[in-house]
């Protein structure tokens, strides 16, 4: 039994729902599923994924704008700038945002603009960053770190819950391994056994598991028919010219054929996939920060 009072089921039909917005949940009968690339480059890039992708139907959107890179000469994100750039998008197109935050120092700044705040997989024992998100006010995904244990992985959730913050998303994103064909070994096995664990929402993350993006949607399907409640996936409008993790990304058509494919197995473990609303509300005005 794992000393996590708050992250375990007190009963076995005991299941959270998290919301991230009005219309999008996450833990209840509809998946959900957010889209979006490794990294904020323009906001035409954006326009561009939010504007393709809404019809899918995705419900949120991701972009990085403080990225964590292996090298420190590696394009570390656009920072405010693209923080701007995610806000503009999810107000016109009304797509909940989930983002990255890697630095107490940041959390204010990007809860102000975003839906969900990302803790990345070097960070989920981070201690004093999971209990500042524990004040956070917002919904946070909360990624397996490249070697946890699974009990490690809950009670790095626990660290946000018993600091105040009851909404937290746990993904699988895969853990390190000797086999280098993929980048990570993505493990369902700990898909469906933290569902017998934790009340928590579960999503994955096919993308940073496979590393290649001609195993993204197997691995997806996958993770939808053993019980997850959503993916989280890296596509870009060029895959190839993405400034990070290029080789991961799917295009936009790749990822439209790809939420089409997950319907049948949706509903084969009942579960949906909501529609969103298609048509954006407020205008872009040329010349804002980082069109280019």
């Amino acid at each position: 039994m794992l000393n996590a009072k708050l992250a375990s089921k007190a009963h076995a039909n005991h299941k959270s729902v998290i919301q991230l917005s009005d219309h999008v949940t996450v833990g209840g009968k509809d998946l959900l599923i957010v889209g979006g690339p490794c990294t904020v480059e323009n906001l035409a890039q954006m326009e561009a994924v939010a504007s393709r992708l809404l019809t899918a139907p995705i419900q949120a959107l991701r972009g990085g704008v403080y990225k964590p890179r292996t090298s420190p000469y590696a394009f570390q994100g656009m920072g405010l700038e693209g923080l701007e750039i995610l806000a503009t998008v999810r107000q016109r197109y009304h797509l909940p945002v989930v983002t990255e935050v890697m630095a107490i120092s940041q959390i204010e700044e990007i809860a102000a603009q975003a839906d969900m705040l990302q803790i990345g997989s070097r960070n989920m024992q981070n201690y004093d960053l999971l209990k500042a998100l524990g004040q956070a006010g917002k919904p946070i995904l909360l990624k397996r770190g490249l070697s946890a244990t699974i009990e490690e992985f809950v009670l790095a959730a626990e660290y946000i819950l018993a600091h105040g913050n009851p909404n937290v998303v746990l993904c699988e994103r895969g853990i390190r391994s000797f086999d280098t064909y993929t980048r990570n070994v993505l493990d369902l096995g700990a898909v469906a056994a933290l569902r017998q664990i934790t009340h928590l929402p579960i999503i994955v993350d096919p993308s940073h598991a496979a590393g290649k993006r001609e195993l993204v949607a197997d691995l997806a399907r996958a993770a939808i028919a053993c019980g997850a409640d959503g993916l989280i996936i890296e596509c870009h409008p060029e895959p190839e010219q993405s400034v990070s993790d290029a080789r991961q990304a799917l295009s936009l058509e790749e990822m439209a054929e790809l939420v089409a494919s997950l319907k049948p197995i949706a509903v084969a473990v009942g579960r949906g996939i909501a529609e969103m609303n298609t048509r954006p509300l407020v205008p872009v005005l040329a010349g804002m920060v980082g069109v280019k």
